[in-house]
């Protein structure tokens, strides 16, 4: 075996790390709803959410990987990117998710590896050809529509949320509370297992767009390229970090930041389902992490805005702003590193 395409090995692993991370850092997104209302015990939500994180690879094999292509080649230029930046990108990505997931904050998982990859490409720019060409580095069209999305997602999970809420309250208008709540409990197991499909079917194709971005950095595949063991082990790898849970951040997004019944834990995750598999479509990667939060704000406020817990909200828009620049950070301080102690860019 070659020293070459062991290192790939080595790089795909930590892919698939980040992978399982995200799964489990992740799975509050797409069962803190479901438990927070006791549909479903933590065990049953994280092992419905991984099968449909895993049943997300399906249609990858009778389609485009988009959202993988837009990842791998659409936001750092191609011609800078070599194994090394990968694997400092990924470090910076896992850092930051690990960081934020000890803190119990809801952070992006997606932009956390954007940022990491970006920031080891524009360090390997900085360090071969000087800080003038750093600019380089990336596709300012891909940033222009990633960025708008840090905000558009979580607007559309809060505004769906709101509307549906408000469109459920009209059609239950003769039901009783608790009649509601029996009907919904049923319906809550649908929405689910939707969020966790959109979560599946958007986040590990993030992760196939850096392994096959690092096949063709090292020259393994002739085109960029997203092969069918790579769409296996990524959303396998995302199924399992789900399965392993995500407890403290549940309690976070299912509990503190606004209480929950089965209507609106339906609302919400409905909304949120939306409001990624839409971008989805349009090969645009985003956070379930910002589009559910927007959810759960925007089916918390119908009843009244003090029913929202603004202040933590606060807190976590914080830190959705500070893990693009962070991880992108710790991803080029990785890559200096590793230039310094062997030499290899």
């Amino acid at each position: 075996m070659s020293g070459t395409l062991l290192f790939v090995i080595v790089i795909i692993a930590v892919a698939l790390t980040f992978d399982f991370i995200n799964g489990f850092h992740d799975a509050a997104n797409s069962i803190a709803t479901v438990v927070a209302t006791k549909v479903l015990t933590p065990l049953q939500a994280v092992l419905w959410a991984a099968s449909f994180n895993f049943i997300a690879a399906l249609p990858l094999f009778f389609g485009e990987a988009g959202v993988a292509g837009t990842v791998g080649q659409g936001m750092v230029n191609l011609k800078y990117v070599t194994p090394i930046v990968i694997l400092a990108g990924l470090l910076g990505a896992i850092f930051w998710n690990l960081l934020t997931w000890y803190y119990a904050i809801p952070s992006s998982s997606s932009h956390a590896l954007m940022g990491g990859y970006a920031g080891a490409a524009m360090a390997k720019v900085g360090i071969t050809l000087g800080a003038a060409r750093i600019p380089d580095a990336t596709i300012a069209h891909g940033w222009i529509v990633t960025t708008a999305f840090i905000v558009i997602a979580p607007m559309v999970g809060l505004v769906l949320g709101f509307g549906l809420m408000i469109l459920v309250y009209w059609i239950c208008r003769k039901s009783t509370p608790k009649k509601m709540d029996v009907w919904f409990r049923h319906l809550q197991l649908v929405s689910s297992g939707l969020l966790s499909y959109s979560h599946g079917a958007n986040d590990a194709q993030k992760t196939m767009g850096i392994i096959a971005g690092v096949l063709f950095a090292a020259g393994l595949s002739k085109t960029f390229h997203v092969n069918w063991w790579v769409i296996l082990l990524a959303h396998a790898a995302i199924a399992g970090g789900t399965m392993s849970g995500g407890w403290r951040i549940v309690h976070t997004m299912g509990g503190r930041l606004t209480k929950l019944k089965p209507r609106s834990g339906f609302c919400a995750e409905t909304a949120g389902a939306i409001a990624i598999l839409v971008p989805t479509y349009l090969k645009i990667p985003v956070s379930t992490t910002h589009v559910i939060t927007g959810a759960i704000a925007g089916v918390g406020s119908i009843q009244r805005m003090k029913a929202v817990r603004w202040g933590l909200a606060r807190n976590i828009l914080w830190a959705w702003i500070l893990t693009l620049p962070m991880s992108a950070l710790v991803g080029g301080l990785s890559f200096a590193l590793i230039h310094a102690l062997t030499g290899k860019q």
